[in-house]
């Protein structure tokens, strides 16, 4: 199938313009410029909430080759607002593939832009940091442009997780062939625990990984109150993944506060850790360009074991407000020294900053599920 391009601009916030093409001529989308260096997995990152209201950079040179299907989707939609691309592939070739990329953008209506040099931009977003931009196929005009970025809101400060949460109680039923899970036998020991998922943004892999150990898995919405919660006596909570500055979702983070007292076993997952830090007394900041890849190794300086993890996050814990007292870390992303997992000393509480259930990425930190499992395990023998 043959397609049509159009003349299409990307323009920074700071007057940075590149020109490139796209597959429809009516599109214009503002957010936040932000590049994974991933080599595989564009539809998950596309389909995870966690991306709202930022338009993607895929640093590697082509990304459609393989098409996109209904399984690996990781929510129910498209929460980006755009992409960036070298080059996208106009004839999808895998057997599993169901609809090309380029259909799904033209039917999806998500801007985009390809014929980009993206190493380039991705080396000034590292030296610049990330910024708001603006992908139109439908505008050209600069000053028009520029308009609609001093419209757009900041990163800092934005409270993402209501905009991408879902809007009622639900049990997940597990939505993934099995001849793709990279476990080899299910974990029936867990077939009695009650999980409840606060949903800041999850992504499907999360509710599947748990399900596959033999956890019964509820999501809740994440602005419910504490106390409901507890009416669905769960045997272990987990704070999932999500959009936004983790700062501005005050009433998660009063409910973890209210929740932690209450000695229930609580794993956080990525926005999740930086609740469980922010409940605990410790702050959080913006990172200059964030981490989104597929190879970020994670462990302790002394330790010979290293994770490599898939990331997804623009926000860390800050490592000067972690008490001492009540927290260990036990793990650091090695790229850059930030906190990338913690432990509460007293309490059955431990998180992460990267993603144990991957889609994309490796499979290194899977463990930490059985680990959760068997944490729910010995409170609910206890």
């Amino acid at each position: 199938m043959m397609f049509q391009i159009y003349p299409t601009i990307l323009l920074l916030e700071d007057g940075q313009k590149y020109g490139g093409w796209s597959f429809s001529d009516s599109l214009i989308s503002v957010g936040e410029v932000v590049f994974n260096t991933g080599m595989t997995g564009y539809q998950e990152v596309m389909t995870d909430p966690s991306y709202a209201e930022q338009i993607v950079l895929f640093t590697y040179p082509e990304i459609g080759n393989t098409g996109m299907n209904h399984e690996d989707n990781e929510s129910v939609g498209c929460f980006l607002k755009g992409i960036i691309a070298k080059n996208i592939c106009m004839k999808a070739n895998n057997w599993r593939s169901q609809i090309s990329l380029v259909q799904y953008l033209i039917e999806q209506k998500i801007a985009h832009i390809f014929g980009v040099d993206t190493r380039s931009l991705a080396q000034y977003l590292r030296n610049k940091g990330v910024m708001s931009g603006c992908v139109s196929s439908a505008e050209l005009d600069i000053n028009i442009l520029y308009s609609k970025l001093n419209a757009s809101l900041c990163m800092q400060g934005l409270d993402l997780v209501r905009r991408v949460t879902t809007s009622k109680v639900y049990k997940w039923s597990f939505n993934s062939s099995p001849s793709f899970q990279y476990c080899v036998s299910q974990n029936n020991q867990a077939i009695f625990l009650n999980v409840v998922v606060i949903d800041f943004g999850v992504k499907f892999n999360i509710l599947n990984r748990l399900s596959y150990h033999g956890c019964n898995v509820l999501v809740v919405p994440a602005t419910i109150h504490y106390k409901e919660i507890l009416q669905f006596c769960p045997d272990g909570i987990l704070l999932s993944n999500g959009p936004g500055d983790p700062s501005a979702v005050s009433y998660a983070i009063e409910n973890v506060k209210q929740l932690i007292n209450y000695d229930i076993p609580l794993f956080g997952i990525c926005m999740g850790h930086q609740i469980l830090a922010l409940a605990v007394g410790a702050t959080t900041f913006k990172l200059k360009f964030g981490h989104r890849g597929l190879n970020h190794p994670v462990g302790l300086y002394d330790n010979e074991k290293v994770d490599i993890t898939s990331q997804n996050h623009g926000f860390a814990v800050a490592s000067n407000t972690i008490s001492e007292s009540l927290l260990t870390v036990v793990s650091f992303n090695l790229n850059d020294n930030t906190i990338a997992g913690m432990v509460h000393k007293y309490k059955p509480l431990f998180s992460v900053q990267y993603h144990p259930e991957a889609s994309p990425g490796p499979c290194d930190s899977d463990y930490l599920f059985k680990h959760f499992i068997y944490v729910m395990q010995s409170f609910k023998i206890g």
